[in-house]
């Protein structure tokens, strides 16, 4: 996709005053969290101890596992074993988004501007994937496996399209790169 294609898809998604209005609330809340935490908690979120941000690196399990899952999930003659293997790599990515929402979270407590709403519609976007992935993964528990699919399936298209604004985040307004987002960024 070109590049103006993709800034004009994001201007349209996140020029929002309601959005402003929510980032305006939102912010300060996770802010006060983080304050609350051990500094070097925060900053191992940030990823200073690697010099370079932590969530890139995260997100590659959840992404992985949702992936390989959605792969199993439709794989002509599903079997048994590949039915079991789809709930393991789903139960995986689900339970190490945790650490990815944390660290995402974090770098964005400290965004501005355009990249602050867009930010804010990223996290969103994947934290419905990650609730989704749960009500799959239980829905799968109950052997209700043809709505746990659905549920994952959806997740997964989510998190494409929270993918696709990571990458505005990093590639137009420049989060993260060269640096980590211990302090504010606009």
């Amino acid at each position: 996709m070109d590049s103006q294609i993709n800034d004009r898809l994001e201007d349209t998604l996140s020029q929002h005053d309601r959005l402003e209005a929510l980032a305006d609330t939102l912010q300060p809340k996770v802010r006060e969290l983080l304050d609350a935490l051990p500094d070097s908690v925060e900053a191992a979120l940030h990823g200073e101890p690697l010099g370079h941000p932590l969530h890139p690196i995260l997100i590659h399990l959840p992404l992985g596992g949702w992936i390989v899952a959605g792969l199993l999930d439709f794989l002509p003659g599903g079997s048994p074993e590949n039915e079991a293997a789809a709930d393991r790599a789903l139960l995986l990515g689900t339970v190490g988004s945790v650490a990815a929402i944390a660290a995402g979270w974090t770098d964005w407590a400290n965004t501005r501007g355009e990249a602050r709403r867009t930010g804010l519609i990223h996290g969103t976007v994947n934290e419905v994937a990650f609730l989704l992935n749960v009500a799959s993964l239980l829905a799968r528990k109950r052997q209700k496996r043809g709505l746990g699919k659905v549920l994952s399936g959806t997740a997964l298209g989510l998190a494409g399209l929270g993918g696709f604004l990571g990458g505005q985040l990093v590639y137009r307004h420049g989060l993260g790169v060269g640096k980590t987002l211990a302090h504010p960024q606009g």
